[in-house]
């Protein structure tokens, strides 16, 4: 099935036309071979993702985003990952709902998306059970996302951006914001308003994630506005302090600091002005590395 797909691959938005079959390599960095940098269960997703159990967390490798402010730079850029089968990530499925997972969560797959039907398929004629969580940055094809009805229950994805040039210089995706906006909503018409079970986790649908940046909350404010009016209380929104400056950037030095206290209750009151009632917001110190996942290939 996925051959074709990748000989001219137009997964992501970049649209690149390599033919990764030949081992060529677009803009995400990643020919046809998976690359993965840990399978385990991860606990600091939201609290109806994680909760107690923890989520079944594949961080797969290579990015057709690449924020340079990426907190996951070691794996983005591609430095970092297994190389594994389409078996292999079956297997790897049905491993970590072995483990006790309350779910499967697919963290950056868009240019693994045919490799990773194909494993859903195999592992689910294995008694895979898991409600399957796709895990994004929002910039995504919404073809690909097509792909993948019927296999995911749960999408989870970013809203970085409304302001095209924010997009244009720190994700070099100018067209992030109608992209993004796009994906979404063919994310929404799949899973419908948002379903949970008595546990507390939820089974479907979308919770779109904004990362607040320092120095920029007039963007936040915007995203929020923005799904608030076009969703209401059919999505959950998750808004987050957690930035981690991971290393000195020179041509943007807002990003050199965490975003401060101040900040955030700006926009979590923007939020509740807004009324926004479904959802989360982070308390504590969670802008630190040791909330970074060590990608040390366990469960690979």
């Amino acid at each position: 099935m996925f051959e074709e797909l990748l000989k001219s691959c137009t997964l992501c938005p970049r649209k690149c036309k390599v033919n990764r079959l030949e081992g060529g390599r677009g803009y995400c960095g990643m020919d046809s071979t998976i690359r993965a940098a840990r399978a385990a269960l991860h606990m600091w997703e939201e609290p109806c993702i994680s909760g107690k159990k923890g989520s079944g967390a594949v961080f797969f490798s290579g990015c057709g985003l690449r924020c340079c402010f990426c907190q996951n730079r070691d794996i983005a850029i591609g430095d970092s990952g297994k190389e594994i089968t389409v078996e292999r990530l079956a297997e790897i499925f049905l491993e970590l709902q072995k483990k006790g997972a309350a779910n499967l969560n697919l963290v950056t797959g868009a240019h693994y998306v045919p490799q990773i039907i194909c494993a859903l398929e195999l592992a689910r004629g294995k008694g895979l059970g898991l409600p399957v969580v796709y895990n994004s940055s929002g910039y995504e094809n919404v073809e690909t996302i097509r792909m993948l009805e019927g296999y995911v229950d749960v999408y989870l994805p970013d809203l970085k951006y409304m302001e095209p040039e924010l997009a244009a210089a720190f994700s070099h995706a100018e067209d992030y914001p109608q992209v993004a906006q796009a994906a979404i909503a063919e994310m929404v018409r799949q899973t419908g308003p948002c379903q949970f079970g008595e546990d507390g986790y939820i089974r479907r649908g979308t919770i779109v994630r904004h990362l607040i940046l320092p120095g920029h909350t007039k963007n936040s404010i915007a995203v929020l506005k923005y799904l608030h009016q076009t969703y209401g209380e059919n999505i959950f929104i998750s808004v987050m302090n957690q930035f981690t400056p991971v290393w000195k950037n020179e041509k943007y030095p807002e990003l050199n600091r965490k975003v401060t206290r101040r900040e955030y209750e700006k926009v979590l009151n923007a939020a509740i002005e807004l009324g926004i009632e479904n959802g989360y917001f982070q308390e504590g110190e969670t802008a630190k590395e040791s909330f970074i996942p060590a990608f040390d290939y366990e469960g690979v």
